[in-house]
């Protein structure tokens, strides 16, 4: 039989910080019988950890309300000092990087986008243009390099439990530059890897359509197919991180790729420009340029009858590729996410009739209201997460 651990009284103290930081890091202002409902522990046990995480700079107590007449003593409150350090969410893309700077309490207080200057560039101008984006959002936010307490970067690869990059696909070896040794030489953070999807879930369960739901999927629908799985309230992983991943949808019929709604949508039109079509888009589209997802949803929202016939192609892939993940799954709830998101809208009504067709048990279909800032999102409370955790080792440094 497997030993099971025993926890030690450092275990105990780990995880008691852990619980009372989170519960004050969620509410302004609690007294200790407000935090012993939240967390389950005695009076004594979260009085010290109140004291300890005072001591430490994370928490601080507020002056008793003399205002407020109250038989007894006054009830001691406390706030967390959301100033006492900052966490960073950043999302590499292909094209570019967004760094989001995010308070105690997860308030975005800095951002900075900056492109990269080709898609394939070599590893140590991709770290440069990753490292300068996060400065400059560290100074729009007013905040010390020195202050960062926690990173979590948001890849397009799939990331195991160990943090690792699992490259098995050329396009994955865009990402593993040793990001994560390379801040740390530079800077001196903490830095974890995640793959993008995964944290698009996270955000998304933290403060988008998700919220308050234990089986779902979120799908970056964009570029390519890539799913974050939330089971029971758990982010699913594999054994090697692969969970989410949609290269299969190579081998289902009806589907054939797992090229996002952007992508196709591209490929139509440009397929559609190519014929004889009479379409909008001809005129829509300027010279020099090519024709884009945008192009599409705009000339569809105008009735444009080839616009609106890729609209129903696209509706379909999509009801196709939710069915797969139900199948399999069978989640409560299926999020479009990414910059699609918002022309996504659109899709879902007719995607919802087809998938109905697809399989027994169709899952709800929302659009993200986080937009393109949902990986950033996921991102930062990933690493309020790891900073919560490990609270009781991390030394704060304000600026």
């Amino acid at each position: 039989m497997p030993e099971i651990a025993t926890a030690t009284p450092q275990m105990l103290r780990r995880f008691n910080a852990a619980t009372v930081l989170g519960a004050i890091r969620s509410s302004n202002a609690v007294t200790v019988s407000e935090l012993m409902d939240a967390t389950g522990l005695t009076r004594a046990t979260t009085i010290s950890v109140c004291e300890d995480l005072m001591a430490r700079g994370w928490i601080r107590e507020l002056e008793k309300d003399s205002d407020t007449y109250q038989k007894g003593r006054p009830a001691r409150r406390f706030e967390l000092d959301e100033s006492a350090g900052c966490v960073l969410g950043i999302d590499v893309g292909v094209l570019k990087t967004t760094v989001v700077v995010a308070d105690l309490r997860g308030k975005t207080v800095g951002r900075a986008s900056q492109p990269f200057r080709a898609r394939e560039i070599e590893a140590e101008e991709r770290i440069r243009v990753i490292s300068q984006t996060a400065l400059i959002a560290l100074e729009a936010a007013g905040v010390a390099p020195d202050t960062v307490l926690a990173v979590t970067v948001g890849l397009a690869a799939p990331v195991g439990r160990d943090g690792n990059i699992l490259v098995s696909q050329p396009f994955w070896s865009l990402f593993d530059v040793g990001l994560k040794k390379a801040l740390h030489d530079l800077h001196g953070w903490a830095v974890m890897l995640e793959n993008d999807a995964n944290l698009a879930a996270l955000g998304e369960c933290w403060r988008g359509a998700g919220s308050g739901v234990q089986d779902l999927a979120v799908l970056l629908a964009g570029e390519r197919f890539g799913a974050g799985l939330v089971e029971s309230g758990r982010l699913l992983h594999g054994s090697r991180g692969g969970a989410g991943e949609m290269a299969y949808l190579d081998m289902v019929d009806g589907v054939g790729s797992a090229d996002g709604l952007a992508a196709l949508a591209r490929l139509w039109a440009a397929e559609a420009l190519a014929g004889k079509s009479k379409t909008t888009l001809r005129t829509a589209v300027p010279a020099g340029h090519e024709v884009t997802a945008q192009h599409v949803f705009a000339a569809a929202a105008q009735g444009d009858k080839v616009a609106l016939g890729i609209l129903d192609r696209l509706s379909d892939r999509l009801a196709r590729v939710v069915s797969t993940v139900a199948i399999l799954l069978n989640p409560e709830l299926v999020v479009i996410g990414g910059a699609v998101a918002d022309s996504a809208s659109v899709l879902l009504e007719p995607a919802a009739r087809k998938l109905a067709a697809y399989t027994a048990t169709p899952p709800r279909l929302a659009a993200s209201p986080l937009g393109d800032a949902i990986v950033g999102i996921g991102a930062v409370r990933h690493a309020l997460d790891h900073v919560e955790k490990n609270s009781l080792d991390l030394v704060l440094r304000r600026a």
